[in-house]
């Protein structure tokens, strides 16, 4: 029984942290983004194929906390592209399991993007494949996430984070 409450504790933390991350996306929160991750973390967007055939590039790919708050500075200050945003749908994990400290789990979502001009449609779909650990503050932080998307097709309008 013990070990099922465990289970359900870690489950529920992953899940939470999941719905926290996404709102602060959907919100336009995007320098909070950044903390959800340990410093030395690991963030990749690619594509289903690339990912089962072991392909490490993506089409993002950032190596620390740092290079993600400068993407979001990026997108602050110097990049240039058509007013939008996201809103995520996040299912519960499919897979979560707790060894040695580090936390797996397996996540489905779908983003869609909203902008002025026309109706919101559906951008990507896919899974958080991810490991977290535990921070100093006792909360998971997200150590490695590789956004595996279904399609192999991207829009060029891939600026905010998924």
């Amino acid at each position: 029984m013990k070990q099922l409450q465990a289970h359900l504790e870690v489950h529920l933390a992953v899940s939470l942290l999941q719905a926290r991350y996404a709102q602060a996306i959907d919100d336009d929160r995007l320098e909070e983004w950044p903390e959800f991750f340990t410093d030395d973390c690991l963030y990749v967007v690619t594509s289903h194929d690339n990912h089962v055939r072991g392909l490490q590039a993506g089409i993002v790919y950032c190596d620390s906390k740092g290079m993600l708050q400068d993407r979001v500075s990026g997108l602050r200050e110097a990049n240039i592209f058509e007013s939008h945003r996201y809103r995520h749908i996040v299912s519960l994990p499919a897979t979560v399991q707790a060894e040695g400290g580090v936390v797996k789990a397996r996540t489905p979502f779908a983003v869609y993007r909203i902008t002025r001009r026309k109706p919101s449609e559906l951008f990507v779909t896919g899974s958080y494949e991810d490991e977290f650990v535990q921070g100093a503050d006792g909360e998971l932080r997200i150590a490695r996430r590789v956004v595996v998307c279904d399609s192999s097709v991207f829009d060029t309008l891939l600026a905010i984070p998924l």
